[in-house]
């Protein structure tokens, strides 16, 4: 079949769209808006379809669901390669769009899942600082988010988590409930290519606004 006859998708497979609101209002969206006391800001900001980058702070280990939650699109993340050997947890990760890390080579098996991700048509998260933060700011950006929107020519989305850093307490295995609140940004061009200044400009771009939208607070 010829190239320019094959169909590039450019939403999730229904199948994970079914079993992503499912999710999403029976468990989510409830615990978000009772348990968490959320507020959502910018929602009318996010894409319905096309290639969308979601990066955000992160903070806490319900990060991703709360993202995907309130973007009203299923987001993949990643998740760890031991998660997709247990069975039934594999189907379910799976159907949810989490694509397999790697322990060790983390930063290169993630950029081009994401990539593999974004051109399957799924919204795909990554958190800019990489890791979790004291304080839900952005601290270290990295570049890997702004190479994989020039690679995909993605849009990006800025999402700020506020409070998810209070949810755990050292020593403590009990969610506690603090009020979140989540800001969505206006969507940011991707870089028009992989370009190490151009990198570097819109990482900081996306660490600006997020860190703006959680200075905002509550």
């Amino acid at each position: 079949m010829s190239k320019a006859l094959v169909k590039i998708p450019d939403r999730e497979p229904f199948v994970s769209l079914m079993l992503y609101h499912l999710f999403k209002w029976s468990i989510v969206s409830p615990v978000l808006h009772t348990y968490f006391r959320s507020k959502i800001y910018g929602a009318h900001y996010v894409p319905r379809k096309g290639r969308l980058l979601v990066v955000s702070n992160h903070a806490s280990d319900f990060d991703p669901p709360i993202v995907s939650s309130c973007v009203g699109r299923p987001v993949a993340f990643m998740a760890k390669e031991e998660l997709f050997r247990v069975p039934v947890l594999k189907q379910a990760i799976t159907a949810y769009g989490a694509y397999p890390v790697k322990r060790g080579s983390a930063d290169r098996s993630a950029m081009k899942s994401a990539v593999a991700s974004l051109e399957n048509g799924w919204a795909t998260g990554l958190f800019l600082d990489g890791t979790r933060t004291h304080d839900g700011r952005i601290h270290d950006p990295k570049i890997g988010a702004a190479w994989i929107a020039a690679k995909t020519q993605a849009l990006i989305l800025p999402v700020s988590l506020w409070g998810s850093h209070e949810i755990f307490q050292k020593g403590s295995a009990r969610p506690r409930s603090v009020p979140l609140t989540i800001r969505i940004g206006v969507p940011i061009a991707p870089p028009p290519s992989t370009d190490r200044a151009e990198l570097n400009r819109v990482t900081q771009q996306c660490a600006d606004i997020i860190n703006q939208l959680h200075d905002l607070g509550r």
